[in-house]
């Protein structure tokens, strides 16, 4: 194989072993037996593996070789949401000197894959990333760090990997979230979710489901749902809303979920708010032009984006030490609108 193609995943590969694996017994650490570290290091250099001198420079700020691209990476751009994250990293790289590349994986970890392995060859000063939907496996994360590359999760994070991270207060959002439903007076609340390998959807989940309890409500399993986007939605609700017990308030991990509510149960005839509630997350702008206007948890993109290149831009410049993550938090804020009702009805 090329000197300059073999990479630290391909010789994990090769050996069976891990990428962090032989990261470590490539810089010689003693967390290695010295076995499994001349095993990696003998068949490092028999296939005359190079690593990546321009990440190594930047992390030690020799400026020679020092590249002034930023890799993003998202699951969409058309999404509200992720365009102004975009449009935050943009400005944020923009004024510290750098300039910003992009590609969008449609949620697909292949895609993923492939955007973050080609930013890896070309180098990139640094990778900022929204984990797909349907990605398990974290083999081409873990090569760029292992390769001195920096990277920081933004909004969908990647547990099993460390790395510094900027996400919303989900869990706490989906909280006030559900009991302001319940304020309304709604007691068979229904949760329409995402796949619950993602952090985003587990936090959001666990607020909602503790918000429940903690007033006392039961959980009807029939009204938990994986269903994320407007499709999907309008097959879904029918189902619900022709239960025996149907619901009384949705609340649904985005405004598109939630604005297929809306459209499907006013299309059945029943009436938001006096029938059902709805509650949404996000806050974009199709939540102010819906009819009723959308109650939803309004999260900032522009502050994610924002914060993700700052902690970028301090990793690469040395502020946040080399082997040190940081971790921030951005506040959400309920917005009510006209889906959800001001107070219980007298009827309760």
């Amino acid at each position: 194989m090329d000197k300059h193609i073999i990479t630290i995943r391909d010789i994990a590969r090769a050996l069976g072993t891990s990428v962090s694996t032989v990261s470590r017994a490539l810089r010689d650490s003693s967390s290695i037996s010295k076995e499994k570290r001349r095993e990696i290091q003998e068949y490092a250099r028999q296939h005359e593996y190079q690593p990546n001198a321009m990440a190594a420079a930047l992390r030690t700020s020799h400026v020679a070789l020092k590249s002034n691209l930023i890799g993003v990476v998202l699951p969409e751009f058309e999404h509200y949401y992720f365009s102004c994250i975009l449009t935050a990293i943009e400005e944020t790289c923009r004024e510290n000197g750098y300039f910003v590349i992009a590609a969008q994986t449609g949620d697909s970890y292949i895609r993923e894959r492939e955007v973050v392995e080609a930013f890896h060859r070309q180098h990139v000063a640094g990778i900022i990333i929204s984990q797909a939907k349907d990605t398990a496996e974290y083999s081409h994360i873990e090569a760029a760090i292992a390769d001195g590359i920096p990277m920081v999760f933004v909004d969908r994070i990647c547990t099993g990997v460390r790395t510094s991270r900027v996400v919303v207060d989900d869990y706490a959002a989906s909280s006030t979230a559900t009991e302001h439903l319940i304020s309304c007076g709604c007691r068979r609340i229904a949760f329409l979710g995402s796949t619950m390998h993602l952090e985003i959807s587990k936090n959001r989940f666990n607020g909602y489901r503790d918000a429940m309890h903690k007033h006392g409500l039961q959980i009807d399993e029939r009204l938990v749902r994986l269903c994320d986007n407007r499709l999907e939605t309008e097959s879904m609700v029918p189902l619900l809303m022709n239960l025996d017990e149907r619901p009384d308030g949705f609340f649904a991990i985005n405004d598109d979920t939630a604005l297929g509510v809306l459209y499907t149960c006013k299309k059945m005839g029943f009436r938001v708010p006096e029938d059902i509630c709805i509650c949404g997350f996000a806050d974009g702008i199709l939540a102010k032009s819906s009819d009723p206007q959308l109650t939803t948890i309004a999260q900032s993109g522009h502050d994610v984006g924002r914060q993700g290149a700052q902690v970028m831009m301090d990793t690469i410049s040395g502020v946040i030490p080399e082997g040190q993550y940081v971790s921030r938090v951005v506040k959400t804020k309920l917005v009510v609108r006209g889906t959800t009702r001001t107070s219980a009805p007298t009827s309760l």
